[in-house]
């Protein structure tokens, strides 16, 4: 009776918990901070599993990286979490890859949009002068049928950059269609979501051509 009924609910709650459910992922970011302090000044990558797989050592050796990515989490988990995991860090630079599980589970383009506003308004609170680069949500094999939504969210974001020198875009998504206008299929690990190690040298090219277009 009761018993099961408890344990049910423990079940229940991570689906509604938001942020709550990363406390574990956040603890640890925040162990490793305090044993090894993070380098300030560094490119700090933040979002979901496509950042948090991001192999930074190997595709930005010659780059400080820190990577804050947590799979599974929206970009409101990354706002909320801010003020834990990113601005102690003084990054020079900020890559935010959030914004796809959220339209997965069912978030609209405008509040993906407005989430990308409060993490910039927060970030920039504390840390002024650190550029904010958003990583477009991608278009992929397992999530074609939302990328019209996706790609509403990306517009709407990218015009907002356009108005402020700090936020930045990466042209990456038509990058990843083929002739057909489809994601091509070797951008992708078997799951047709996550990225495979040509998928990760494509990103990394946009970041490396941005990264480039500062100093020039």
């Amino acid at each position: 009776g009761m018993k099961y009924l408890f344990l049910f609910l423990i079940l229940l709650t991570p689906l509604s918990a938001g942020p709550a459910k990363w406390k574990k992922d956040i603890a640890e970011f925040e162990a490793t901070d305090k044993k090894n302090p993070p380098p300030k000044g560094a490119y700090l990558f933040i979002g979901s599993s496509s950042a948090r797989m991001w192999d930074l050592k190997k595709y930005f050796p010659e780059h400080t990286t820190i990577n804050r990515g947590f799979g599974g989490s929206e970009l409101e988990d990354s706002f909320f979490y801010a003020d834990r995991i990113l601005i102690p860090c003084q990054p020079k630079v900020v890559f935010l890859y959030a914004g796809d599980n959220d339209i997965s589970n069912g978030k609209t383009a405008e509040i993906v949009t407005a989430d990308f506003q409060k993490f910039v308004a927060k970030v920039h609170k504390a840390l002024p002068k650190t550029d904010i680069v958003f990583v477009p949500i991608k278009p992929s094999l397992k999530r074609w049928n939302l990328w019209p939504k996706m790609n509403k969210a990306n517009q709407a974001i990218k015009k907002l950059t356009e108005t402020n020198p700090k936020l930045n875009y990466l042209p990456i998504p038509p990058t990843m269609l083929g002739k057909d206008g489809k994601p091509m299929n070797d951008l992708f690990v078997k799951d047709g979501l996550h990225l495979s190690a040509k998928g990760y040298h494509l990103w990394s090219k946009h970041v490396h051509q941005w990264i480039h277009d500062q100093k020039s």
